[in-house]
């Protein structure tokens, strides 16, 4: 009894001891090497139970297809074997077996044994037959329940990609985008055409970090030059038939659409205590309702919220930063779809409705969001020979009006003297002209306007 009392003291010592090794010189390493063996306990499984192997990475080789780094948690994987990945249920025979260390060594015995972490290589073509999370099993002798914790990637923020020069060729983006899929399996997207930019693809995303880095490689890669339309994510809603419809194109949505559902997230926001009552103040701002407050450390406090993600998506991040000084940090994670007062904002231009400008808004925020829209849009959309009306509408009525001044021709200057009739004729007849045009003429929004409005260039 002693010895175990002993043998306890001591372990509780070792683990509260740390081990000094400074990272600058490269010292104690094998020291750190050494209680991972001790401390860390070893992986549980069976070797002679039917194979579980959990796909934590892939990626895509050109020459050999797919290369999934796999942890075996049960039985065992071999070259020759037949496997079965269970979320997509494709099979495949495994070609090649082999551990990292951190290069990608073969197995000459091609084998991977309960408790391993390496590598495998069948063949695969496509990274959305071997998705991350899944589970593979052996043909022969196959497992009835694959590991726990898989959930299939699903795309939460979406937004319109479209090559800013017209030189750009659609075909290219596709590529590029085709290319991006094969390294990123979570990335969406199919095409669309816009009135004001063209063709293009609506591509979605995981979140906001995934679609800046997206936007990135797609600039650094393959040096495309694109306009992104406003982020929006997927809204619920319900037609007066009582029928309910998913769409994340705001300009798709119709006009009849009724009792919006919206997704909301559980936001965290980590920032020093004496910023706690501007960082509420923003987030009531942006419909947000606290959960819960507490200190995690001396003078750092942490504030837990559900927000709607659309509220997100904008500059949110970008007001944490700057009301914390830069010192607040912020995490989100996707909660539940609820129900939300929203309505359907739609801007016309001379009577013509912009499919690219419409937008899901709360109700509260249409007016402020449509007058921002117009103003925006009557500063960068030039004069005509006819006046040119803009308006936010919901459902077709008009909430928010302005108007662009047309040019003004002076009918009057070959006029010397005479009489006021004549003057009065030619002013009539202007009159009539500038209406006739008013009636028939249209308006084409720029993509440069369109960029200004609501779209970023990368």
């Amino acid at each position: 009894m002693a010895r175990l009392f002993l043998f306890i003291i001591y372990w509780r010592i070792r683990i509260s001891l740390p081990v000094r090794a400074p990272a600058k010189f490269g010292i104690g390493v094998e020291e750190i090497l050494e209680e991972i063996v001790h401390l860390i306990p070893p992986p549980q499984g069976q070797v002679d139970a039917p194979l579980q192997a959990l796909i934590f990475d892939s990626y895509f080789d050109p020459y050999r297809g797919v290369v999934v780094f796999i942890r075996v948690r049960n039985g065992e994987i071999r070259t020759g074997m037949k496997v079965k990945f269970m979320a997509t249920g494709v099979e495949h025979v495994v070609e090649q077996v082999g551990i990292l260390t951190p290069d990608e060594v073969v197995r000459t015995s091609g084998v991977l044994s309960c408790g391993e972490v390496g590598f495998i290589k069948a063949g695969i073509k496509s990274l959305h037959d071997a998705p991350v999370g899944d589970t593979i099993t052996g043909c022969d002798n196959p497992t009835q329940s694959p590991l726990k914790g898989y959930k299939p990637a699903k795309s939460m923020v979406f937004c319109g990609l479209y090559p800013a020069d017209s030189s750009v060729l659609f075909e290219n983006l596709r590529s590029a985008l085709e290319k991006l899929s094969l390294n990123d399996s979570s990335i969406s997207f199919q095409p669309e055409s816009s009135s004001v930019l063209g063709k293009g693809f609506r591509v979605g995303f995981l979140g906001m970090l995934h679609m800046e880095v997206v936007k990135e490689r797609l600039k650094i890669e393959y040096e495309l030059e694109l306009l992104t339309s406003a982020p929006s994510v997927v809204y619920k809603f319900r037609n007066l038939k009582g029928e309910y419809f998913m769409e994340s194109n705001p300009s798709k949505i119709p006009n009849d659409a009724r009792h919006f559902e919206e997704p909301y997230v559980k936001l965290d926001i980590v920032c020093p205590d004496q910023y706690n009552g501007t960082i509420l103040d923003l987030c009531q701002n942006h419909r947000a309702s606290l959960e819960d407050m507490r200190y995690v450390s001396k003078g750092r406090i942490l504030l837990k919220f559900l927000i709607p993600l659309a509220e997100v998506l904008t500059n949110f991040y970008d007001q944490v930063k700057s009301r914390t000084r830069g010192f607040g940090s912020m995490d989100y994670e996707f909660h539940s779809y609820r129900s939300s007062d929203l309505v359907k904002l739609d801007i016309a231009v001379a009577g013509d409705v912009v499919e690219g400008l419409s937008c899901v808004v709360h109700r509260d925020q249409a007016y402020s969001k449509g007058k921002e829209i117009i103003e925006k849009l009557k500063k960068y959309i030039p004069r005509h020979q006819f006046k040119v009306v803009l308006q936010a509408m919901i459902s077709a009525k008009v909430i928010a009006s302005d108007f662009i001044q047309p040019l003004r021709k002076d009918v009057l200057a070959k006029c010397y003297g005479g009489d006021v009739s004549r003057k009065k004729k030619l002013l009539e007849r202007q009159k009539e002209g500038k209406e006739k045009l008013r009636q028939l003429g249209k308006v084409r929004l720029s993509p440069e306007a369109f960029a200004a409005v609501v779209a970023q260039k990368f």
